[in-house]
């Protein structure tokens, strides 16, 4: 049996921009409604865990010598 495949980011994001849309439109049946609310949660979760770990990622590369978690702003940052 083959691995299953992590998820892309991307792909997710897009994923649940998609779904938001067809449960906006208003026009699917009830079960088929829950069935993407459903997913549409699996997805959010999935792609704040992500955002998540890219922040702690992030500060880590930031932190100073000491281990000090310095915080600057994107344009101060070469």
């Amino acid at each position: 049996m083959a691995a299953k495949a992590k998820p892309n980011f991307e792909k997710s994001l897009d994923d649940l921009e998609k779904i938001v849309k067809a449960l906006e439109s208003g026009d699917l049946p009830l079960e088929k409604a829950l069935e993407k609310f459903e997913a549409g949660i699996q997805l959010s979760r999935y792609c704040t865990q992500t955002l998540d770990e890219a922040e702690k990622r992030v500060t880590l590369l930031m932190a100073d010598a000491a281990g000090n978690r310095v915080e600057k702003p994107f344009d101060d940052v070469t």
